[in-house]
């Protein structure tokens, strides 16, 4: 059983300084920790402070990953307050990102989804999430 453990998504970038800005100054998420030049790896890990998940985006010296391999990665967060959903759709236009249809229209009912730097989508889903 995975209770009371830490979950961390990690990915890797070619645009860590641009993807870690559109997560912080954009989505308004925290940078928990970093490291640089560790065996060739420079990584960033943004979040919630005390929370028990993550996100780690690294990047290692001369070799390129490219971008989302499908329109359909996502990084899903639900946010059902609309005052504070609207407050994080601006803070992403604040910073040049527009919403992009969504591959699956499900996300667009009550949601917007953005592209990262690396053309990774987030959705702001306007919704509670249920079990």
């Amino acid at each position: 059983m995975l209770s009371g453990k830490v979950i961390r998504v990690a990915r890797p970038t070619d645009r860590l300084a641009e993807v870690v800005r559109f997560y912080t100054n954009g989505l308004g998420l925290q940078i928990i920790d970093r490291f640089e030049h560790h065996e060739g790896f420079s990584g960033v890990m943004v979040g919630i402070p005390g929370e028990s998940y993550h996100l780690e985006f690294t990047h290692q010296q001369g070799h390129l990953v490219g971008c989302a391999p499908t329109q359909d990665n996502l990084i899903v967060f639900y946010i059902p307050d609309r005052q504070e959903w609207e407050y994080a759709v601006d803070r992403l236009k604040a910073i040049g990102s527009e919403p992009v249809k969504s591959y699956n229209p499900y996300w667009d009912v009550s949601g917007l989804t953005f592209e990262d730097p690396d053309r990774y989508r987030i959705v702001l889903q306007n919704t509670s999430w249920e079990t």
